[in-house]
């Protein structure tokens, strides 16, 4: 079995979120979901875990912090290509979320926008030219 990350964020609208996450290309696992979480899967790697804020609550002991007044992590998605990018990115402000908090990064073999889910997550969309990854990076760029 491949290694998986499971992306666990409090929500403070199971409903909203969701499909916020469904918007963005996830599929949501009944198997895995319930009145107070979706189990809402981005790739066979990859999942996010929407749980209402008092069923995350049940898995700490501290306190679950705001991401629309503080920020604590940073999530990437990869992307097939900079029209992906650019689709998912406006797909996130027509579902409950906020499109470009921040400029979008252009460098070339590198595109980045980011994007802000209904709870104030920031999830980074990421292409990059897959010559770059394989270290045939172009003449000047480290």
């Amino acid at each position: 079995m491949s290694k998986m990350i499971f992306i666990n964020l409090p929500v403070a609208d199971l409903a909203a979120a969701t499909s916020f996450y469904a918007a963005l290309g996830c599929t949501k696992n009944d198997q895995f979901s319930d009145d107070s979480s979706s189990s809402m899967v981005w790739s066979d790697q990859i999942t996010f875990q929407l749980l209402t804020r008092d069923y995350f609550q049940t898995f700490t002991s501290k306190p679950v912090g705001d991401a629309h007044g503080s920020c604590q992590v940073l999530l990437a998605l990869s992307a097939t290509s900079r029209e992906e990018v650019d689709h998912l990115a406006g797909t996130a402000g027509g579902h409950g979320g906020k499109s470009d908090p921040r400029p979008p990064m252009d460098m070339g073999f590198l595109y980045n926008r980011a994007v802000e889910d209904p709870d104030g997550n920031v999830i980074e969309l990421v292409w990059m030219n897959p010559d770059a990854v394989m270290g045939e990076a172009p003449e000047g760029v480290a």
